[in-house]
């Protein structure tokens, strides 16, 4: 049964320096956790052949796709602030790129497949906990309606890895609009290699901002769309919860999707300090740092361009300032309309910044869990009869009840019905979300037991994230305190 993949590479047609050529490594005993059967049709794949052993062989790195073009791509980037001028995929390759189903090229790639020129000492292998974390966290953002990178396939390779203890070795299949990093474009700067940047920029610009090309300044306009991409997406990780856990500039898609779920968790009780990385020991990328990170980022990709924005230098950085100076505004805008949204809001009035922030600081202050108060209120927005189960959700009680008061008052200027209020508000109030504890059990499970029935059963609550799912309420519910998980690990 032979697998076709319907290769059309354009990255590679880039200069060898954007690379290096290789394949993966093979490994023992590949055995396949999970295709994404709806991926792949997307992707113009059979599900039937990639579940083949032949397919399984492809997708472990046994065996190179007919017309592939494995690559490691290269890219620095700031880590913690501190610059590191070569980076590159340590333990990742490109195959290829195909069209899916919408005319939209994607990546296709695996992680875990082996040490590259980019490895630094390191094995180029993945652990199975953090591949089944990467599969479970990113299709749950693509279900919630995030942009993200998709997972297709995870792959046990019949070995052990060593981290801190031995581990069952896994690939994860990887699908992106790109690999492209802010980290890409400072790969090039740190050389100087203006050439290279220019190169990259006109790529870019071909296949993710083709608008761009029709300005008169269009690496200005490359920038701003950028920057208005990102604003978007941080915003949009704020309203569902999520903390990245590392921000690094290689781990900022020029795409404006989420990408690298390393240490990435969703937040129980809302605390805009909360911060799950073991590594992040400053809160460098706390919850609530994330829109001031993104924007450091973006100053970082800005820098890169100057040379690119004009000859002259002090224009430059005034473009790039001009640019940047809009991220702001981008943001609150994107964050503010997501916050009227969350309360039922349809129409904009003054104060509701105001009202949504003080209900954001009245559950800081009494512990109230994210997810499921803004759940909740979906259904108070229907009527005062159920306030009682999101006064629960708050130490002090009364405090829901001065804020509801402002609320529901609030309300009673906007045009829809009660009904239609509250269908509108579930709409973008997720019951589901993958709780850390619960990822971290299928992992235990997974990796302790060779049990992969937990995990699959959350990848089915997680596809349906707005849905009610009775048979499955359990699964909404913030862990008990004995349950919490305060720490997770990258995937190195």
């Amino acid at each position: 049964m032979t697998v076709h993949f319907p290769f059309d590479n354009t990255y590679t047609r880039l200069p060898e320096r954007f690379f290096a050529r290789l394949t993966p490594t093979s490994v023992t005993a590949p055995r396949l956790i999970r295709l994404n059967r709806d991926l792949a049709l997307q992707l113009c794949l059979d599900p039937d052949r990639l579940s083949s052993p032949e397919g399984v062989a492809l997708l472990s790195g046994n065996r190179v796709p007919d017309a592939a073009e494995p690559i490691a791509m290269a890219y620095a980037g700031h880590q913690f602030g501190q610059f590191v001028p070569q980076l590159g995929d340590g333990r990742a390759i490109l195959l290829g790129e195909v069209v899916d189903q919408n005319g939209i090229r994607r990546d296709i790639q695996l992680k875990g497949s082996g040490p590259t020129p980019f490895s630094r000492r390191g094995d180029g292998r993945a652990a199975l906990g953090p591949v089944l974390r990467e599969y479970l966290v990113s299709e749950a953002m693509a279900a919630l309606g995030l942009p993200t990178t998709r997972a297709l396939a995870a792959v046990l390779t019949g070995e052990t890895v060593v981290r801190e203890t031995p581990l069952p070795g896994a690939v994860l299949t990887r699908v992106a609009s790109s690999h492209i990093r802010v980290g890409t474009f400072q790969f090039f700067a740190a050389r100087q290699d203006v050439e290279g940047l220019r190169l990259l920029a006109d790529y870019v610009i071909g296949r993710h901002y083709p608008q761009a090309a029709e300005s008169d300044r269009p690496y200005h306009a490359l920038l701003d769309q950028v920057i208005a991409a990102q604003a978007d997406l941080i915003a949009r990780w704020l309203h569902i919860g999520f903390i990245h856990g590392v921000m690094n500039t290689d781990n900022m898609s020029i795409a404006g999707e989420t990408i690298d779920y390393g240490p990435c968790a969703f937040m129980d009780a809302y605390d805009p300090a909360t911060v799950f990385s073991s590594i992040d020991q400053h809160g460098r990328y706390a919850y609530g740092n994330q829109p001031r990170i993104g924007l450091w980022n973006l100053t970082r990709l800005a820098e890169t361009l100057l040379p690119l924005l004009s000859e002259d230098q002090e224009k430059a950085v005034r473009e790039a300032s001009e640019a940047l100076e809009a991220f702001s505004s981008k943001f609150e805008a994107a964050y503010h309309a997501g916050l009227r949204r969350k309360l039922g809001l349809l129409t904009e009035r003054e104060d509701d910044p105001t009202l949504a922030g003080d209900l954001l600081k009245a559950m800081a202050e009494n512990q109230a869990d994210f997810t499921l108060t803004f759940r909740r209120l979906s259904d108070a927005a229907a009527g005062s009869e159920a306030d009682e189960a999101v006064r629960n959700l708050f130490i002090n009680p009364l405090a829901y009840d001065a804020w509801a008061a402002r609320w529901r008052e609030r309300l009673t200027q906007e045009p829809q019905d009660a009904a239609t209020r509250r269908a509108a508000m579930r709409a973008v109030n997720p019951a589901y979300i993958p709780r850390n504890h619960r990822v971290e059990a299928v992992i235990q499970a997974a990796v302790e037991r060779d049990d992969f029935a937990p995990f699959e059963e959350l990848l089915m609550v997680l596809s349906q994230p707005y849905e009610d799912q009775p048979a499955s309420a359990h699964y909404a519910e913030p862990p008990e305190p004995h349950q919490r998980v305060y720490r997770t690990f990258c995937g190195t």
